[in-house]
């Protein structure tokens, strides 16, 4: 079974945001980029099932920038066997994103594709959701456990009530959440094993896909900042504060 795990790469999760000058986007000169934490997660799944016998391939896949390689080579060095990034400057909404990995899974033929639920620079969580109705597989999100058995899959989701447990027919889409698992770190050797496993580059009009942006950023701001807290000095005064400053009682 061939397993498709799409990875993104974003500003690593240590790293202060700032916002540019002009409030048109993100500052991304020299900052440091790391792979999509949930994207992570979701190459460990895919490395585990393969340990445990039952994956035979798995393919990283990228869209973005040249250094988006850097990110397929960490999914390499994690057990990954290819990868595949589809080049592009262009900025990538989830659609776009959703149809080149449609185009990919039609090329590729994969039987599951785990990927994050959502990336933590866009918060979007639509990718994996666009990309089972392009393709009209079942999906399960969220996943905090999973389970392949003859032909499904069994995925325990997390829900706001708590736990729910689906089972999908293969082919299926799921996306991993925060407890699936605990990433492993690359090993050095694996490191260097990863510089010479196969990397193919390909673009969107190879696949023939439009990936021009469909929303536009109008401009991007801070939120405001928080005023500072006080202390009151019994109950009646912080009733009397909630209902006639904070009006919220």
């Amino acid at each position: 079974m061939k397993i498709l795990v799409p990875v993104k790469r974003v500003i690593d999760y240590n790293v202060k945001i700032l916002l540019k000058a002009d409030g048109t986007g993100v500052e991304t000169a020299n900052v440091k980029m790391s792979m999509n934490p949930f994207d992570e997660i979701a190459v460990e799944e895919a490395v585990r099932l393969k340990e445990a016998g039952k994956a035979t391939e798995i393919v990283a896949v990228s869209v973005g920038p040249s250094g988006c390689q850097e990110t397929l080579r960490t999914a390499l060095a994690m057990g990954a066997d290819r990868a595949i990034l589809v080049q592009t400057d262009t900025e990538t909404q989830p659609l776009a994103v959703a149809k080149i990995l449609k185009a990919l899974v039609d090329k590729e033929g994969p039987t599951l594709v785990i990927l994050g639920k959502q990336a933590i620079d866009d918060d979007c969580n639509q990718t994996g959701q666009m990309l089972a109705a392009l393709l009209g597989w079942g999906q399960g999100t969220f996943a905090s456990d999973v389970a392949l058995g003859d032909g499904s899959v069994t995925v325990i989701r997390e829900i706001d009530g708590g736990l729910e447990t689906v089972e999908l027919k293969l082919p299926a889409i799921v996306t991993a959440d925060l407890r699936l698992n605990e990433p492993r770190y690359a090993s050095l050797p694996n490191i260097m094993k990863a510089k010479k496993k196969p990397l193919e580059t390909v673009t969107p009009a190879a696949l023939g896909v439009d990936v021009a942006p469909r929303l536009t950023t109008l401009k991007v701001v801070e939120p405001a900042k928080r005023k500072a807290g006080v202390k009151v000095p019994d109950v009646a005064t912080l009733v009397d504060k909630l209902k006639n400053e904070a009006r919220v009682i």
